[in-house]
């Protein structure tokens, strides 16, 4: 049987992309190739909020077939629609003529070159998306956005929607319930899993680095100090709760503008509150197993929060805000954690109280937190790739009859 000749068309190699191209690569019935648009240098990534110029020390482009497309923008770079520019796959969509093309998002020029390539050479063209309608637009801009995407959803050959969020979204541009497909976000469950079973029996050990005692139960912040991730919320939240119970302590992992704002004010108020600084994927999970619970206080430009799946992975129960994309698929309040007001820091940090207070519960919403994410595997990605690469192919057929 010939396989399906599949292109994904990203803005870069993205941590987060990799499983999910790996297993594609790895299923007998798919030819994958990905089509970058960009390499991400160390100082793109500083810019793009992490704080520090740095590469991904794991191995983002192993596994399966890419090339990198010819980028001509005048003012290359991932952050803006014009930055990628990659005229060149026009002519390979129509030379190659894959069975479909995949782009990751449309927030991108080279994203809008391949769309309407495919829809000159009727090669099926499919979208993901973590976008939702929680994320703040102005009225002239959703008034603006609105015939635009009520015109080129509904001429997608299916929606890959992460979660029930961005289903939602489709849905509202005019896209079809029967044309929509989940395909979660995941991440290396393997590694996060193996090396956090490996590091469990040096959990001390990886506390008084971080001058962290072992009767502490330690709340983690884990991302970008920039203005959607509200870091300070979650110095105020531990604040407030250590006041209640003294055993309460935080643990801040990254960097970016706002961490000099958050350290001066844990050093002023003598807060119990380590900073890390950036830590890379093959340390990260140092964090994970030196923590309880994961704190994610961002506003709705959080489209998903990957973090909390790599968290949960390693058995950590989160606290996230509501505005938070995956808070309504993987938080179940007092399982796998708890959803709470954005900006209630008091509410956030009664929870935290609550949490500190149950050794019991503890435990059990670590087992619960492991087992949803086991929902958001890259086995679970596959299957939705599979089904709406059927579904296209049925189309398509009814199209030629």
């Amino acid at each position: 049987m010939r396989r399906q000749r599949l292109v994904i068309l990203s803005t870069h190699p993205i941590q987060y992309h990799s499983p999910w191209f790996r297993v594609l690569a790895n299923h007998p019935e798919i030819d994958l190739e990905v089509w970058f648009c960009q390499r991400a240098t160390p100082k793109e990534q500083a810019a793009a909020g992490f704080g520090v110029e740095f590469d991904w020390d794991g191995a983002l482009l192993d596994g399966y077939s890419h090339r990198f497309l010819q980028n001509v923008s005048a003012t290359p770079g991932v952050n803006s629609f014009a930055g990628l520019n990659t005229p060149e796959v026009r002519s390979l969509i129509a030379g190659e003529q894959p069975d479909a093309v995949i782009v990751n998002g449309w927030h991108y020029k080279s994203a809008w070159q391949a769309m309407r390539a495919c829809w000159r050479e009727s090669v099926p063209v499919m979208a993901r998306s973590d976008s939702n309608l929680r994320t703040r637009r102005n009225t002239a801009k959703r008034v603006l956005k609105w015939p635009y995407y009520r015109w080129f959803i509904p001429k997608l050959d299916a929606c890959l929607a992460v979660g029930s969020w961005s289903r939602d979204y489709f849905l509202h541009y005019g896209a079809r319930a029967e044309s929509i497909f989940t395909v979660p976000h995941v991440v290396d469950a393997e590694y996060f899993q193996s090396e956090a079973e490996r590091l469990r029996a040096k959990r001390d050990e990886l506390r008084a680095k971080w001058r962290l005692s072992r009767d502490k139960v330690v709340f983690l912040f884990a991302g970008k100090f920039i203005a959607k991730k509200r870091p300070m919320e979650f110095v105020r939240a531990v604040e407030l709760a250590s006041k209640k119970n003294q055993r309460i302590a935080g643990l801040m992992v990254g960097d970016g503008c706002l961490r000099q704002t958050c350290e001066a004010y844990v050093s002023d108020q003598e807060l119990p509150i380590t900073f890390t600084g950036f830590l890379n994927q093959s340390e990260i999970v140092n964090a994970y197993v030196s923590a309880d619970a994961l704190v994610l206080p961002s506003d709705a430009g959080e489209t998903w929060g990957l973090v909390v799946n790599e968290a949960m992975t390693c058995g950590l129960p989160c606290f996230v805000s509501d505005h938070v994309g995956c808070s309504s698929d993987m938080i179940t309040a007092n399982q796998t954690g708890a959803v709470f007001p954005l900006g209630d820091c008091e509410r956030l940090a009664d929870l935290l109280v609550e949490f500190a207070g149950d050794d019991i519960q503890r435990k059990t919403m670590s087992k619960r937190a492991k087992q949803r994410a086991h929902s958001y595997s890259s086995a679970a990605a596959l299957s939705g790739t599979l089904e709406a690469l059927d579904a296209v192919k049925i189309k398509c057929r009814r199209r030629v009859g």
